[in-house]
């Protein structure tokens, strides 16, 4: 958004710097205080100046932008730059503008346009866009095709506000239908997908904002996002997508590890954060849509808080495809990694216990151990199935009773193998003498949540469990939760939540590619994202920092 010279030079050497191809020069508030039309000499030197072929675009109100004037306006400033010696290689031109200009203001400006085009030297391509802040447009088809009927018109821009995920599959096929070279983008953080993924399906380009507070557009991922964690120079056709869906996944780590496993490995896949409202009707129909259309390529997901259980509760009812559910997953009654195998059945799997089992494992013997699980939602319930399947003795806490109780008779009647029948205690009972483990499963402690800063014991809690306890923390924003804090106080043997996310992200990652998971790599960069130290210290006795 240029807001003067100086600055707006500063940014495109920036994003040079950073690796971006063009520069959009965004003048909506400019114009009225610097450039009138007859005078756009600051354009002039902006554009002569720019360390990048540039776009230069001017937003109306109407479509998102901070213009107030008329199209027709606009029109005459950019006849007057496409005659300049230096032009701009884009001008973004919005349909609407187009179509409030009267025939002359319009031709003159088409046939300047058509006559800079035949340049050789310094050519200027119109893109001719549509935008819409709110939602699909409802004549969004009547309007491309006006658009492609117009030979002159050399760039089509559609971009819209997504409502879902599923808004993203529109705008592909738009893409994979283009007559010309075409850019389709969703706004908004379900447009993401589009973003990222526009040279998979032959988008002419996609736009990055230079920093988190100059993106001018919502949904614009930075340009050292686009190029570094989602690795946009090596996404092609063939490319695979995976995802991790849940609601909220803005802040989820899964996207940084495991886009850089495939870098590491050299596999050709890109892993994406998929939002996904909590209510099970919306994953319903987000999930068998992306699984639907080929050409996305989608070959697998994490399933995150709260689809956990919705992922299995779809496998039942759906009978239009395959499915194949681990029994830990039945038992459980939740998933957290979807694999679409190349039969295209689907596998649903839960690395979160084997991650769990792992790291326990390591430790001392399952067999026998007496352990705790705080919670009684997705998670909790494939914790206490994985070490009820290992012959622990374990013990559902949960602040609902009632539930603790239903969860716990669920995975006794669904383990006739288990060793022991997984039991339900009070809440208030959660600090019982005698247990070997606690598990925290809930939510407690959690950054941004209305339960941060809390934990789910007390320091009394703590004082009265043995002193060779170990608690299992499974939070990992902030590391350092007030349970883990606490329980370093209190001397006892620590698992911290970012073990855990890395171990199950490893077996997700090795079920995925095939290939074993760069473990120190995920691990490093968990900790510089979450900034504590990578293979820090571990209170004595304490297990490593990861599996």
């Amino acid at each position: 958004m240029v807001e003067s010279r100086e600055a707006a030079i500063a940014d495109a050497a920036a994003a040079h710097a950073a690796g971006a191809d063009l520069v959009e020069f965004r003048i909506d508030r400019l114009w009225d205080e610097h450039v009138p039309a007859h005078e756009p000499d600051l354009l002039r030197s902006l554009i002569r100046e720019s360390p990048l072929p540039c776009i230069i675009t001017c937003r109306s109100r109407a479509e998102g932008g901070e213009f107030k004037g008329s199209g027709a306006a606009v029109l005459e400033l950019y006849t007057s730059l496409m005659r300049e010696a230096f032009p701009p290689r884009y001008l973004d031109i919005e349909l609407a503008m187009l179509r409030q200009a009267s025939g002359p203001v319009r031709e003159r400006f088409l046939a300047a346009a058509e006559e800079a085009w035949r340049r050789h030297d310094l050519s200027t391509s119109l893109i001719v866009s549509l935008h819409d802040s709110v939602g699909r447009p409802p004549t969004l088809l009547a309007r491309l095709a006006e658009m492609r009927a117009e030979p002159r018109f050399r760039l089509l821009k559609t971009a819209y506000r997504a409502r879902s995920l599923r808004d993203n599959i529109e705008l592909f096929e738009l893409l994979i239908e283009r007559d010309r070279p075409s850019i389709a983008l969703a706004m908004g953080e379900f447009g993401l997908m589009s973003r990222i993924l526009a040279p998979k399906f032959g988008g002419f380009l996609t736009f990055a904002a230079l920093r988190d507070a100059s993106a001018t557009a919502p949904g614009q991922p930075t340009i050292t996002d686009l190029l570094h964690t989602y690795r946009f120079r090596s996404i092609a056709p063939s490319t695979k997508v995976f995802g991790v869906i849940g609601w909220p996944v803005a802040k989820s780590l899964s996207p940084l590890v495991h886009n850089a496993g495939f870098e590491a490995t050299g596999f050709d896949g890109v892993y994406l954060p998929m939002p996904v409202p909590p209510e099970y009707e919306h994953f319903k129909a987000t999930l068998p849509d992306l699984l639907a259309f080929s050409a996305l390529d989608f070959a697998g997901a994490s399933i995150t808080m709260p689809h956990k259980q919705h992922v299995l509760r779809l496998a039942m009812e759906d009978a239009d495809r395959t499915w194949r559910v681990d029994p830990l997953v039945r038992r459980a009654g939740a998933a957290n990694t979807v694999t679409i195998t190349s039969d295209g059945s689907i596998h649903l799997s839960n690395t979160d216990a084997e991650a769990l089992a792992s790291l326990l494992g390591a430790i001392a013997p399952l067999q026998g151990m007496r352990v705790g699980v705080l919670g009684a939602g997705g998670l909790a319930r494939a914790a206490a199935a994985a070490l009820a399947e290992a012959q622990a003795h374990v013990t559902l806490f949960a602040r609902s009773s009632d539930k603790a109780a239903r969860v716990a008779a669920e995975l006794t009647a669904a383990g006739s193998s288990y060793a022991h029948p997984v039991l339900a205690a009070g809440w208030g009972d959660r600090a019982a003498a005698g247990l070997d483990v606690f598990v925290n499963c809930t939510p407690l402690g959690m950054e941004e949540t209305p339960v941060q800063g809390q934990c789910p014991f007390t320091d009394s809690h703590l004082a009265a469990m043995e002193d060779d306890a170990i608690i299992v923390e499974t939070v990992y924003r902030p590391v350092e939760t007030p349970l883990v804090q606490a329980a370093r106080r209190r001397g006892l043997k620590v698992v911290t939540g970012d073990a855990l996310f890395v171990a199950q992200a490893a077996a997700q990652f090795k079920t995925w590619t095939g290939h074993s998971a760069p473990v120190g790599l995920f691990e490093r960069l968990v900790a510089e994202a979450l900034g504590v130290p990578s293979g820090g210290p571990t209170p004595e006795g304490g297990p490593p920092p990861a599996a």
